[in-house]
């Protein structure tokens, strides 16, 4: 079940970020949009002076020149001048809705007897008297001026005049714009004058920032553009807009109809969203783009700045309320946006969103999804490296975020792939906990009966150390029996003999755990034990053999205990001997069994010599036997004796077997040095047949055995029986001294 959770929940996860990208939210668009501003504060383009200019209508302006609004006759004044400043286009960012408050019209107005308001009429056109409105259209009309308008929300209102010829190609453009039911219209005379007209409306978003300027939009079904299109049309002379949508060259995005990707304007090709909207590479504030409106009324503006540049008349005034917060700035005049946009035209210095942008992002963030999905999935990777390759893939998503924004000007959304890259990563991990998990308890389960507490919590935190199905590793083999059971068990009733294994096992146990080693198995009174798996242990054979020391030195105690119950019972004494056998090697470890149940164990040629020498103990009269690939790098721990040359049933190469007495405290004492020069002779006489020397060297290392109070009666009086017995019946002169046993 986990198993397939695994799999489904993070891909659950990963389907729920691709359907939010789809639906793609208000307050992830917020964020990537504040991202998207953020990277402009760290690289805003910088101002280049071009021929497009602001005449400001600032504070000073107003001071000069009185109140807003201006009498239409002003107006034309400062679009006069322009005009004859040889500007390229002038466009009005102001919208005459109304007729001037001083117009004819309104004086006449204010008149309410016909009669008279006719002889006013009358008097005021004898005098020369000139309609204001009629004085603005005349001089709109003798330049190349554009006019704006403000869409809206108002049905019935009539459509403003398109000045434009319009062509497009690829997908109909028009469902693609940005729709409004209307527009309040100039006056008619004045909007017949200009020559072009353009929408005056920056688009805002959701958090009242602007950031794109349509370039086109629709208003009550019909497609315009935008004041700064028709500015730039107007000063190249030229006639016709063309737009181009998806489908123009084979262009999609995975098969979906994007909209709107360029617009030709004269010689100038400009890259837009869907909406046929243009980002704002935006430059802040910039006092060099603005001319202010009185220096053109008074004749000191730079004459040179004027001719051939592209004029916008707007305000800066702080009480006419034209400013809105862009990127760079909570304070950009309307105006101002129209000319960055035909800044960036000029400069072909633009921020694009491609059509393809949203395709490829999907894409992006399925593939990054399941690549991190499949970290989590494959065992061979851990949590941390897998941690560690997802924080470089959401880094990654970033870093190619900024790169797209420095190096190309694209704006790829760097949000959602670190969406998906939590959302798919929390999921992993989350069921990968729980697979660490139930993987721990499995290990605690598995091996707390066999293992010290310690271990087996290092273990379970590192369960990767258990490779199931069986590993080679080099061990260290235990076997532990106890001598004469089979009389004991005579004496004792099942209940009786139970308590008495237990209590024999579970010291035995707990020095092996104890000591970092594994119990393998027990069989009846035997304890099968190994060291060095399934967790790393470096020093084995030593633990392994200070834990045969141990468990002798327990057994005393244990006999102690025994005799003194015993005698209280009335009962003869139960005194238990051991026999332990240990030898190193390379062994095959893992879970042995069947499907059903299978223990983790160690099996091969180790194993079964190991048990051998523990048979053998019996033969040497000794506790303790191991080969000398046990004592492999012991000689400075261990106080021990060479015992023999054997080979043992059921193999055909000797080994050497030794006997340990004690630890280092005993190998450093005069009387252990004693003894063991003296064995070790014994052995030289032995293995040389010289059966008289040998037989003497028997009797002086019984008296230093004596004296050291170790148990070795038994040992000696083998040798010394084979003595008597080669006396009589001599080996082969080539004897190397190896004896063959023939019991197990």
């Amino acid at each position: 079940m986990l198993g397939r959770l695994k799999l489904l929940l993070p891909a659950g996860f990963l389907a729920l970020s691709v359907v939010l990208r789809v639906y793609d939210p208000v307050i992830l668009q917020e964020f990537r949009l504040r991202i998207f501003d953020n990277y402009q504060r760290l690289s805003p383009r910088q101002y280049t002076p071009m021929p497009v200019l602001v005449i400001d209508v600032d504070d000073e302006t107003l001071a000069r020149y009185g109140q807003w609004p201006w009498p239409r006759t002003m107006m034309a004044q400062l679009v006069a001048r322009l005009i004859n400043g040889g500007a390229a286009s002038i466009a009005l960012d102001v919208l005459f809705a109304e007729p001037d408050r001083l117009s004819l019209e309104n004086l006449l107005d204010s008149v309410a007897e016909p009669k008279a308001r006719q002889a006013l009429a009358e008097a005021l056109t004898s005098v020369g008297v000139v309609e204001n409105d009629a004085v603005l259209a005349d001089t709109l009309a003798r330049g190349p001026t554009v006019g704006g308008f403000i869409p809206n929300d108002k049905k019935g209102s009539r459509r403003p005049a398109l000045k434009a010829g319009l062509a497009h190609s690829g997908d109909d453009p028009l469902p693609f714009l940005r729709h409004f039911p209307g527009a309040p219209p100039n006056l008619p005379k004045i909007e017949e004058a200009y020559h072009g007209l353009g929408s005056l409306s920056p688009i805002f978003d959701s958090d009242g920032v602007i950031r794109r300027v349509p370039l086109f939009v629709a208003v009550a079904g019909k497609i315009y553009p935008s004041i700064a299109t028709e500015a730039l049309r107007v000063a190249q002379g030229a006639s016709t807009l063309i737009i181009k949508s998806s489908g123009a060259s084979g262009e999609t995005a995975f098969g979906e109809q994007t909209g709107v990707n360029h617009v030709k304007i004269g010689q100038f090709i400009v890259p837009t969203d869907g909406e046929a909207a243009m980002w704002l590479r935006d430059t802040g504030p910039v006092n060099e783009r603005r001319i202010p409106a009185w220096q053109i009324l008074d004749g000191t503006a730079p004459a040179e700045r004027l001719e051939g540049a592209i004029l916008f008349i707007g305000t800066s005034a702080a009480g006419l309320k034209d400013q809105h917060s862009t990127p760079l700035s909570q304070a950009t005049t309307g105006v101002t946006l129209h000319v960055q946009m035909i800044e960036q035209i000029l400069l072909q210095d633009f921020l694009e969103r491609p059509d393809w942008a949203d395709g490829a992002e999907i894409l992006f963030l399925l593939l990054l999804g399941l690549f991190i999905l499949a970290l989590f999935t494959i065992r061979r990777i851990g949590a941390t490296q897998a941690t560690l390759i997802s924080g470089l893939l959401i880094l990654g998503a970033i870093s190619g975020s900024g790169v797209a924004y420095g190096e190309f000007q694209l704006l790829l959304d760097p949000v959602y792939p670190v969406f998906v890259g939590i959302l798919v990563y929390s999921g992993a991990s989350f069921l990968r906990f729980l697979d660490t998990e139930r993987e721990r308890r499995r290990v605690r389960r598995a091996f707390s009966q066999y293992m010290a507490p310690a271990l087996v919590n290092q273990l379970a935190e590192n369960p990767g150390q258990l490779r199931l199905g069986g590993e080679m590793r080099d061990l260290t083999l235990l076997f532990c029996d106890i001598r004469g059971f089979t009389t004991i068990s005579e004496r004792l009733d099942a209940q009786e003999l139970t308590e008495l294994i237990n209590r024999f096992l579970t010291p035995m146990t707990h020095i092996i755990m104890e000591s970092k080693g594994t119990i393998d198995k027990y069989m009846g009174d035997c304890i099968m034990a190994f060291w060095n798996a399934p967790i790393s242990v470096p020093e084995h054979r030593r633990r392994a053999v200070e834990s045969a020391l141990e468990m002798r030195h327990r057994l005393v105690a244990l006999n102690a205990e025994l005799a003194l119950e015993t005698t209280n019972k009335n009962q003869d004494p139960i005194q238990l001997g051991i026999g332990i056998g240990l030898h190193s090697g390379i062994c095959c470890v893992g879970n042995v069994g069947s499907d059903q149940r299978f223990d983790y164990s160690a099996l091969g040629d180790t194993v079964n010599l190991a048990a051998r020498l523990e048979g053998q103990c019996k033969t040497y009269g000794v506790e303790v036997l191991l080969s000398e690939a046990s004592l492999e790098g012991l000689d400075d721990y261990l106080a021990f004796l060479e015992l023999d040359l054997i080979q043992v049933k059921g193999k055909t190469e000797p080994i050497r077997v030794f006997t340990v007495l004690g630890d280092a405290g005993v190998l450093i004492t005069p009387e252990f040095t004693a003894l063991k020069a003296c064995h070790d002779r014994l052995l030289a006489a032995y293995r040389g047949q010289d059966w008289g020397v040998a037989k003497l060297i028997i009797d002086e290392a019984r008296s230093l055995v004596r004296s050291l109070d170790f148990d070795l009666a038994d040992t000696y009086d083998l040798f010394e029986q084979r003595v008597m017995a080669y006396q009589v019946n001599p080996p082969p002169a080539d004897w190397d001294g190896v004896f063959i046993s023939l019991e197990k």
